[in-house]
């Protein structure tokens, strides 16, 4: 509640005072750049980076349906919940401080919510070259005052519909030499100095102006940073880079909200001490950031057909046998929307089951269909998660 109190008030000050503030691995990962529809030249961000942001909004939502962790439970109002999903990571690239739909969001929530589904992962930046007010040195010194008014509305509508929001901050897109701002964003992760600017001048703004929201119940710091340490595309940068990025802003998350971390690796392999070193480990963060507030809520790997010769399956083993840390909820981040191997090893149903039966607290498809008929969502998603939500219900 302290927290709550706090955000608001410094949400208020937000509001007053101008913001002046890659992709796969060749021997690994099927081709990400499926996951990019537009080249950054369609999504130059043409705000005013002078704008004044408007009005921290007022959220009203009950406190009851804040997420909690309580061991490796996921929790709403003491009951345990399963993430009944999906990814709807974008409408158009780069929606917030670009060209944001609220008509989309709203179709799109309202449905989900319809059909038993509860929770969506989110990009909240694409790639880095829209909404951001980033310099060639890295520091980043706010963001545009569209960014923040699109973003008001989205948090409005998963509200309105009562759908959680796992909002991802940056990609490995961010860091791949196809965008504008890639040497921006690869500066910014060597520089500690940049790294906290990022860390003071958005993320805590984020985590103020939205604390209040329960549907926001978790910020995932990056999806797939694995690219960035094995591409070359995407710079190939240290992990110990990487690390710090997580350390602080997973320690500010927590210092200026209640909102939960988690990281979305790419593949259990930089997830699991099985195959090396957990990357996201209490142990690891707070060696790099001596805070012990660097830390992440829950696990939310991803995963896919390809991992299946190097890595084994999650629906198809106990989750200690496929590498995961036990000590923390997990949920599978990304997933293929047909099952594994195109349902031959696994469809879509017996991956929802599998999670279920085996303590997961959830799983999110990846998609980045619309809702009409004949693509992903209506056709593949959909007629799974209603039927789960109908025998389930949101608990586990």
């Amino acid at each position: 509640m302290t927290k709550r109190i706090i955000s608001l008030c410094a949400a208020a000050v937000m509001s007053l005072a101008a913001l002046t503030a890659c992709g796969d691995s060749s021997s690994s990962q099927e081709d990400a750049s499926s996951k990019e529809p537009q080249t950054s030249s369609q999504t130059e961000d043409t705000s005013s980076k002078e704008d004044t942001p408007s009005a921290a909004p007022v959220w009203t939502t009950d406190p009851a349906v804040r997420m909690t962790v309580e061991g490796t439970d996921l929790v709403v109002a003491g009951e345990k919940i399963f993430l009944n999903g999906m990814n709807t990571p974008w409408n158009n690239w780069n929606d917030f401080g670009g060209n944001y739909s609220e008509s989309y969001w709203e179709r799109m929530f309202k449905t989900m919510h319809e059909n038993g589904q509860n929770a969506a992962r989110v990009w909240i930046t694409c790639n880095g070259d829209v909404g951001i007010d980033i310099d060639d040195n890295g520091f980043v010194t706010g963001a545009t005052a569209k960014h923040w008014q699109d973003l008001d509305s989205f948090f409005a509508i998963a509200e309105k519909h009562q759908i959680y929001i796992m909002a991802t901050l940056i990609s490995f897109d961010h860091f791949k030499d196809t965008y504008q701002s890639y040497m921006k964003w690869r500066a910014m992760l060597q520089n500690d100095d940049a790294i906290d600017s990022y860390v003071n001048n958005y993320v805590i703004p984020f985590c103020e102006r939205y604390d209040g929201n329960e549907y926001l119940f978790s910020i995932d710091l990056i999806n797939e940073p694995d690219w960035v340490i094995e591409n070359e595309e995407c710079g190939q940068l240290p992990w110990e880079a990487m690390g710090s990025y997580f350390a602080r802003a997973a320690a500010a998350v927590h210092e200026h909200s209640d909102i939960l971390v988690t990281i979305g690796m790419g593949m259990i392999k930089y997830n699991s001490e099985k195959y090396g070193k957990n990357y996201a480990s209490d142990e690891y963060l707070q060696s790099i950031y001596q805070n012990d507030k660097a830390y992440v809520d829950f696990w939310s790997t991803h995963y896919y057909t390809w991992m299946k010769s190097w890595l084994g399956m999650p629906f198809k083993t106990t989750a200690e046998d496929f590498g995961m840390d036990l000590s923390k909820p997990r949920v599978i981040g990304e997933c293929e929307v047909t099952g594994v191997s195109n349902g031959s090893d696994a469809t879509l149903e017996e991956c929802y089951q599998s999670l279920y039966d085996e303590g997961w607290c959830g799983i999110f498809p990846w998609t980045t269909d619309d809702i009409f008929p004949g693509g992903e969502v209506a056709d593949k998603v959909l007629p799974v998660a209603k039927p789960f939500f109908e025998k389930y219900g949101n608990k586990r």
